[in-house]
Formats: structure tokens, C-alpha cells, sequence
């Protein structure tokens, strides 16, 4: 496939897979978050840091607007560099990837990645809403989520580049080496530092929501990217070979 191509599949593919997420998010993610800023407002009326008046009202609109309508935009752009990525990682490990065609070979390695790089980080630091999380620790917390992303993504990819190396029969050694791999990490990492103090339904709703927005980003990149690579390399092989 030509690199001006290939490029262009990955950037549209990653730029609408950020829209329907983000468009997801605005959905089923913006009504927690509203709930959970609302408590966090009432928080600093009643510590005093804050007054119940029109103008912290008006402010507050103002900025919460201003929030929501970059949302979708955000996810575009935020879609279109982790498209890349996987669009690259599609291009190395395509011949690799088990199934008879592009679309079902992207859909796969998207649940690969979906897994490995959000899943599992996901299950030992959840998201939480606005009111969960000291903002002195807020540094803290994202190095330990990069870390373990960043951790649980080279382990997946080092057992791959292992099994290579394996018969057909044993392949299923890397992926067991993997889940050991990780799993030991998962017990050796540090707990969350902040305690939950929203209400606990509040939290955990958000947490589900949040996973069907990023689940939503991850479904639809394998299946844009997979249909346009199916179609537009079949057409480029056909060219080649009339030519």
C-alpha cells in the first residue's frame, strides 16, 4: 500500500472513531459528570472556598459550555493519534493476525489493544468522577496510569514477539506467560492513593459509562480501519495487476 494511502486510511479511520466516541461520551458520560461537579460545587459552598451567587453560576456555565462543545472535537483529534498508532501496529502485524480478511483481522488486534492498554490498566486504577481524587496526587496518578499502560503494552508485545518463535501447539505459552506477567504487576503496582468519598453508585455508573465510551472508540477503529483497507488495498492489488 502506498504511504500517502496509508496514511489517509489511518488519519480518517482514527478521525471517525474519535467522533463516535466523543459523541458517545457527550452522551452517556456528560450526565455523570454534571452530577458529580454539582456535589463538587455544594463541597466548596459549604467549606466557604466558594459562594452561592449568580455570578459563580454564570462563570460556571460559561466554562461548562465551553467543555462540552470542544468534547467531540477533542475526541476527534484525540482519535486521529491513537488511530495512527494503531493504524502503524495494523501495518507490522497484519500477515500475522488470524482471519481470512482485513476487517476481521483489525477488529481482532482493536480488542487486543482495547485489553492490554485499557482494560487492564482500567481495573486497577478505574476512572473516577470530579469529586474522587486530592489534586496534590493528581501527578502521582497519572504516572502510575501511563506507567502500567505503558507496562502492560510492551509485556503483550514482547510475549507476541516470543511466540513467534513457538510451534503452533505452544503458542499458548506466551499467552499464559503474559497473564502471569501481568498479573504480578497488577499485584505489584501501587494501590490508588485517593479515597472514594462520592457516592459509591454515582462512581460506579460513571466507571461503566466510561468503559462503553473507550470500548466504543476501540470497536469502531478496527471496523472503519479494516473496511477501508480491505477495500481500498484490494482495488490498489487489482491496479497493480493490470498494469
Amino acid at each position: 500500500m502506498k504511504t500517502s494511502l496509508f496514511i489517509i486510511i489511518v488519519l480518517v479511520s482514527g478521525a471517525f472513531a474519535g467522533l463516535i466516541h466523543g459523541t458517545v461520551n457527550f452522551a452517556i458520560v456528560e450526565p455523570y459528570l454534571d452530577q458529580a461537579i454539582g456535589i463538587e460545587n455544594q463541597n466548596l459552598f459549604a467549606s466557604g472556598e466558594e459562594e452561592d451567587t449568580s455570578e459563580f453560576w454564570v462563570e460556571y456555565e460559561g466554562y461548562r459550555d465551553w467543555q462540552k462543545s470542544g468534547q467531540i472535537l477533542a475526541g476527534v483529534i484525540l482519535g486521529m493519534s491513537i488511530g495512527s498508532l494503531f493504524g502503524i501496529v495494523f501495518a507490522l502485524s497484519r500477515k500475522s493476525l488470524p482471519g481470512n480478511n482485513d476487517i476481521k483481522k483489525a477488529v481482532l488486534l482493536a480488542g487486543i489493544m482495547w485489553f492490554t492498554l485499557y482494560l487492564i490498566p482500567f481495573l486497577k486504577y478505574p476512572a473516577n468522577p470530579p469529586t474522587v481524587g486530592d489534586g496534590e496526587t493528581v501527578v502521582l496518578r497519572a504516572i502510575l496510569y501511563l506507567s502500567f499502560i505503558a507496562i502492560s503494552g510492551l509485556g503483550a508485545f514482547g510475549f507476541y514477539k516470543l511466540s513467534k518463535k513457538f510451534q503452533k501447539n505452544k503458542k499458548l505459552l506466551a499467552l499464559v506467560g503474559y497473564g502471569v506477567f501481568i498479573s504480578t504487576v497488577f499485584v505489584a503496582m501501587p494501590e490508588n492513593p485517593d479515597e472514594v468519598t462520592a457516592p459509591l453508585n454515582l462512581v460506579n455508573e460513571f466507571r461503566i459509562m466510561s468503559v462503553l465510551g473507550v470500548t466504543s472508540f476501540w470497536a469502531s477503529v478496527g471496523i472503519i480501519l479494516g473496511i477501508f483497507w480491505n477495500k481500498l488495498n484490494s482495488k490498489e492489488e487489482t491496479t497493480r495487476s493490470y498494469s
